[in-house]
């Protein structure tokens, strides 16, 4: 398979985990959040009575822990597909591994493709941005772009997800160009990747405890902020009843609705740094 990471391990000597770390938290009747170190993968999918899908795919060495995560839900059903918010480090990191495993497909949105297939790299992670210690930290965090070309296939472009017929995917460009989200109608269920977290990810201690906060988008790797404050909004419309994010816990609710609105509402004085390399 024509398939290359260059990921160094630099980054795994830094204490980037939670408390959360190997925990699989219901969301919804077929959504399940699994935390792998400090980010999350979604399983959507009842378990034992229908087939899956899988989101994003976790940190570089996580693939065993996801596939045992994946086992404990579905047994040894393998998933239809891997859908991807986005392709930094921590959300793809797995990936090949997994790809190998399970045989599958990969889709995600067709800006995000040329950092899936070698292609480009993303912009540096800024660690003079405004923020706590993992921000000053994030220039030994892997940005080399993956090779998978064979299994990489762009998202439909009417809004369809492949395999989850009840679900529509969302453009939500600010921390990366390709960035989606993905969701239901039918029950408010949002799978929110980074476009917004529900954890102060810059910050060391938050991060470690998960404690949790509606949030932007973690600042260190976020290019576009002018972008980011519309995908936001965007999701706001949308009404959400419980979010799952990349980096945090679930959240729903009355926290999810006035953390949201206070994250639009402050965007631009709370939660946009006031200082850094992307910031204009």
């Amino acid at each position: 398979m024509n398939n290359k990471m260059s990921y160094g391990d630099d980054y795994k000597s830094l204490p980037l985990t939670t408390i959360g770390n190997g925990v699989t938290i219901q969301v919804c009747e077929d959504v399940y959040q699994y935390t792998n170190q400090f980010v999350n993968i979604i399983f959507v999918g009842h378990p034992n009575t229908a087939d899956y899908v899988v989101i994003d795919a976790g940190v570089p060495g996580g693939a065993n822990e996801i596939i045992e995560a994946a086992n404990s839900l579905y047994g040894s059903k393998k998933p239809k597909a891997i859908l991807l918010t986005h392709g930094h480090f921590d959300h793809v990191g797995s990936i090949i591994e997994l790809i190998d495993h399970w045989k599958v497909d990969v889709y995600a949105h067709p800006l995000e493709l040329p950092y899936l297939t070698g292609e480009e790299r993303y912009p540096e992670p800024d660690p003079s941005v405004e923020g706590g210690l993992l921000a000053k930290i994030s220039a030994l965090f892997p940005n080399d772009p993956i090779q998978i070309n064979e299994h990489v296939f762009p998202l439909p472009e009417n809004g369809d997800v492949p395999f989850l017929k009840s679900f529509q995917w969302i453009h939500t460009p600010g921390h990366t160009p390709g960035h989606v989200s993905f969701f239901r109608h039918d029950d408010g269920c949002l799978v929110v990747g980074d476009a917004f977290t529900t954890v102060r990810q810059d910050q060391l201690y938050e991060t470690i405890v998960q404690k949790q906060e509606v949030n932007g988008p973690p600042r260190y790797f976020t290019t576009d902020w002018n972008e980011a404050e519309q995908s936001i909004i965007s999701l706001q419309k949308l009404e959400p009843l419980v979010a799952v994010t990349g980096h945090g816990v679930p959240v729903s609710g009355e926290e999810l609705t006035s953390g949201l609105t206070a994250l639009r509402a402050n965007f631009n004085e709370v939660y946009k740094p006031d200082y850094g390399r992307y910031v204009e």
